[in-house]
């Protein structure tokens, strides 16, 4: 009797559990159809969006003068971009990449910002290093509005100035010249207002340039080095020195650590900037007078009428490109496909870094390419290709159409050094060899 009453038991304990089985079994299949419901709700809402294109506002130009619509938009970037290896067998005569920003859909935008989110996931800050900041926002140009008349005027420097570029946010810029200083500028409604100067340059200043994230500033000079800045410092806290000879070009590459210079002594050279070391040493064969850098490319003009090509990642030229004069500036469109250079036979070229040949080559009556350090730029969205001329005048191409779009006249009763056009596509800043400032709308 006791056994019997023992094998019910046991019985009704195996039929309670089975059933405990049955109900959990329930429960998961329940919740995993829900699951499935939600991702594919998620899925349909997907393709609806990425069939949906992000609208950008434009804002139509008033003043009846014929420029054209500008509009902007605001991407988040990472502030310090790192050089990633590309695929394997990749071709070194093509080492651009298109970086259009024009007709970005809401699925692209998407996955745009699951990558920085990767980015940030995967650099994190470096142990036992100070931590930076990761992002930024900075004005992408649609379309730039071409210059119109001088807003603001200003005696700035004492001498010449050689050099002027914007930061990255369009509101800030730097000039330097042969008084040995660089003018950090505020442009505040229409007029540039003093922020800072920077002190401690050995020489005369043949360039300047921000970092990425607009927070130092690199600085050739005569004294045969570069020298770097913090913003708010007014003191220099490095001094690149290695160059022989004058220093006629200093470049950020990608990010705030690295830097490229170019000399008269027939080097470039590459810098790591956290241990103010040179770390490469390219000898070039000819006077350098500009660079610019690419991904993996930096990319050097020269006296002997030649632009030279040089692979980052490897020894060597990759490849030459002969223009007709010595080359006085270069200048890389954002996207990283053309290629704008000025020479000493008072032309500029746009090459297209494609297919590497000269596409369009601009002169004008009256253009006269000033000194060996004249500087000619691209528009941010590489619409227009913008020089200063010896007579003080400045001369603007249509790059598709290969037009002299405007010639402006006025402020400037010196030679015109030095270029720029703001990221924002809205300002435009000339200098000239009279210590002079112009800031053009």
């Amino acid at each position: 009797m006791a056994y019997q009453v023992v094998e019910k038991t046991a019985a009704l304990g195996a039929l309670e559990s089975e059933l405990e089985e049955r109900q959990d079994f329930d429960s998961n299949l329940r919740n995993e159809r829900r699951e499935r419901a939600k991702q594919a709700l998620v899925s349909q809402e997907l393709k609806k969006a990425a069939k949906r294109t992000v609208s950008i506002s434009e804002n139509p130009d008033t003043s009846g003068n014929g420029t054209r619509e500008k509009a902007e938009m605001t991407l988040t970037l990472p502030a310090e971009p790192e050089c990633l290896e590309g695929e394997a067998g990749e071709k070194l005569k093509r080492p651009f990449r298109s970086a259009s920003a024009t007709s970005l859909t809401l699925s692209r935008c998407v996955d745009v910002v699951k990558g920085l989110l990767h980015f940030k996931k995967r650099r994190g800050h470096s142990i036992g290093g100070p931590s930076v900041q990761q992002y930024q926002s900075i004005p992408v140009c649609v379309a730039a509005r071409l210059p119109t008349w001088a807003q603001d005027v200003l005696d700035a420097h004492l001498s010449e100035v050689n050099a002027v570029r914007f930061g990255p946010n369009s509101s800030l810029l730097a000039t330097g010249g042969a008084d040995r200083l660089i003018h950090l500028w505020n442009v505040v409604g229409g007029r540039l207002e003093a922020n800072q100067t920077l002190e401690g340059a050995g020489s005369s200043i043949t360039s300047v340039d921000f970092d990425p994230s607009g927070s130092q500033v690199l600085a050739a000079t005569y004294s045969r080095a570069a020298q770097l800045w913090k913003v708010g410092e007014a003191q220099s806290k490095e001094t690149l020195s290695g160059h022989t000879d004058k220093v006629t070009a200093a470049k950020f590459k990608l990010t705030r650590h690295q830097a490229v210079t170019g000399s008269r002594d027939r080097t470039v050279k590459e810098w790591d900037l956290d241990r103010a070391y040179c770390s490469r040493t390219i000898n070039v064969l000819s006077y350098c007078n500009d660079v610019v850098c690419g991904d993996h490319v930096i990319i050097s003009g020269h006296n002997d009428q030649k632009i030279r090509f040089w692979d980052s990642r490897g020894p060597g030229c990759t490849q030459v490109i002969p223009v007709q004069g010595r080359v006085t500036s270069l200048s890389l469109s954002y996207d990283q496909l053309h290629l704008l250079s000025c020479s000493r036979d008072n032309t500029l070229k746009v090459i297209d870094l494609r297919v590497s040949n000269i596409r369009q080559v601009f002169r004008a009556d009256g253009f006269k390419c000033g000194s060996d350090w004249t500087k000619a730029v691209f528009s941010p969205d590489r619409s227009f290709a913008l020089v200063g001329s010896w007579d003080g005048a400045l001369y603007i191409w249509n790059v598709d159409t290969g037009k002299l779009e405007s010639s402006l006249r006025g402020p400037h009763c010196a030679a015109v050094n030095a270029v720029a056009w703001c990221y924002s596509g809205n300002h435009v800043v000339s200098v000239d060899q009279a210590g002079k400032v112009v800031l053009w709308h």
